[in-house]
């Protein structure tokens, strides 16, 4: 897709989807090329991460963008959270092109919506990041612990995942013990190395893979017995969970004919390439799902604590309601014959809908 056709069809993507707003970004003197989605206000502001990656192309970012913010209303809902859904991209190499002068660039945009959008570190992005952000506005959670933030959420993100992944083992198996299990974690960046270390704690049989050499270093220099598994061949291994935790769609036509696992549960995001066939699929083979937007909330939630006035041990409890959820989204879904997608989405959607008239009336 041209730049001239993101311009003829950008407005009726957003009104397939929803969207309310979508603010395009540049500015020549940084580099700077960003898209901020607001996807849906109706709960609160819109909260959501930036993401700082090597798009193909601006379609390929566009489409990253809105599918990212539309999980993020799902994800504030879901968990009961009073916030919208919001999401960022930036374009560009994390590791070369980014600076101080770019994301203190950026943060000026996310200033000029005035609160409507709060946003927060994703993948390419760093606390120092959000530090240079916070410099020119104050609409930024997942600052330092020294400015009165939080910090880094992904040990919060990833206690999350530990806790949706036991749900999953509870409702596949009958117990939520994961000793013995044997799951490999797709990425090894920060999210899946803290979730890696709940599963060593364990007792799991845990499997490594990522595409950058130095990731998979510091794993196995931290844990002697966590194997390394080749890229190439990892959904084709013997495992009962297979938890992904780099980018999504990586749950599709190809992947589902060589996955051999009971249980899916991971922290990436947007995990089904296609929603709605791949959910079912994944039903039909007797493969247990755990909604990748419910089950990786623990940061956003640890970030809505930052508004709240931080406090980690808060922070983690509330996360660990996600064990819960996690079942009774299960059981929504055994009760109504729908994929497990489908169930979060709904009991997500009901809440939208019955705060939405609340306001309404008042």
């Amino acid at each position: 897709m041209g730049n001239l056709e993101i311009e003829s069809n950008v407005l009726e993507q957003m009104s397939m989807r929803e969207h309310e707003q979508i603010l395009f970004c540049t500015d020549k003197a940084t580099g700077l090329k960003a898209m901020i989605a607001i996807h849906n206000t109706v709960l609160g502001p819109a909260l959501g991460g930036t993401r700082m990656w090597t798009y193909e192309n601006e379609a390929q970012a566009l489409k990253d963008v809105m599918r990212l913010s539309r999980g993020m209303t799902y994800k504030a809902a879901i968990s009961g959270l009073n916030l919208g859904g919001g999401k960022a991209v930036i374009i560009g190499d994390s590791r070369t092109l980014k600076n101080e002068a770019l994301m203190r660039r950026f943060g000026k945009f996310v200033d000029s919506l005035g609160g409507k959008y709060i946003t927060a570190e994703d993948v390419g992005m760093s606390p120092i990041d959000m530090e240079y952000i916070h410099d020119e506005t104050d609409h930024v959670v997942g600052i330092p612990e020294s400015l009165g933030g939080g910090g880094d959420p992904s040990p919060v993100t990833a206690y999350g995942v530990y806790m949706g992944m036991k749900a999953s083992a509870k409702y596949a198996y009958g117990s939520d013990s994961l000793s013995g299990k044997r799951v490999v974690v797709q990425g090894a960046g920060h999210v899946g190395q803290y979730l890696i270390d709940y599963l060593v704690e364990e007792g799991a049989s845990v499997g490594v893979s990522d595409i950058f050499e130095d990731k998979l270093k510091e794993v196995t220099s931290k844990h002697s017995k966590v194997d390394v598994v080749d890229a190439n061949s990892i959904y084709s291994q013997d495992m009962d969970i297979y938890a992904p935790c780099a980018l999504g769609a990586t749950v599709n036509d190809d992947t589902l004919k060589e996955l051999k696992c009971k249980i899916i549960a991971g922290a990436a995001n947007n995990q089904l390439q296609q929603e709605e066939k791949h959910g079912q699929m994944v039903r039909e083979m007797g493969i247990v799902y755990a909604p990748d937007f419910l089950i990786n909330a623990g940061g956003l939630i640890n970030c809505y604590s930052e508004l709240e006035g931080y406090n980690r041990e808060r922070a983690m409890k509330k996360t660990e309601v996600i064990y819960d959820t996690t079942l009774n989204t299960m059981k929504y879904a055994d009760d109504n014959n729908i994929p497990n997608y489908m169930a979060a989405n709904q009991l997500a959607e009901k809440r939208i809908e019955a705060i939405g008239n609340l306001n309404k009336v008042l």
